[in-house]
This record gives C-alpha cells, sequence and structure tokens, in this order.
C-alpha cells in the first residue's frame, strides 16, 4: 500500500475577525498546508490563502556593523595576589 495519512490540520481561531464574505465575527479559523497558510470560515466555507510577509531585515547599526570598526586584540596578564605575612603571635 503507498496510501500516505496526513497529519491532521490544526486550525485556529483568529479572535476579532470578520469574514470578508459574510461578516460574521469569530468565525475565522487559520491552518497551515504545505508551505501555505489559510484562514477559512466556518460559517459560510470562505477559504483562502493568507500570504504572510518576509520578517524585515535588521537594521544596521554601530553595534552590529562589525566591518567597519577596529577589533583590537590585546593580551590579559592576570596578576597574582602578593603572599600574605605569616601569621604573628
Amino acid at each position: 500500500m503507498s496510501e500516505e495519512f496526513e497529519k491532521p490540520v490544526k486550525r485556529r481561531f483568529i479572535a476579532g475577525a470578520v469574514c470578508p464574505r459574510c461578516s460574521e465575527m469569530d468565525k475565522i479559523v487559520n491552518y497551515t498546508l504545505g508551505d501555505k497558510n489559510y484562514r477559512e470560515c466556518v460559517a459560510c466555507g470562505f477559504k483562502d490563502e493568507i500570504r504572510l510577509q518576509a520578517s524585515p531585515r535588521e537594521l544596521d547599526t554601530r553595534v552590529n556593523q562589525t566591518a567597519d570598526r577596529e577589533v583590537e586584540e590585546t593580551a590579559v596578564k592576570i596578576l597574582q595576589p602578593p603572599s600574605a605575612p605569616a601569621d604573628k603571635k
């Protein structure tokens, strides 16, 4: 048998969302099939693909730009504390 069983789709309701077709509130579910995200109205059956925007790139700042900065490498010398004098009696 070459039947493939798909995992059950996890559907989540979107709070406050209004259906574009029937204008019912809180009837829209969001789910993913493969690489695509979908929204669907459980009241009227409206369904469409959600196209999510790519995450914005990080803004260039002086902190994350290392090519412009000179990186200094200095050796660290560890000093031993002087020995304590013997106990006086």
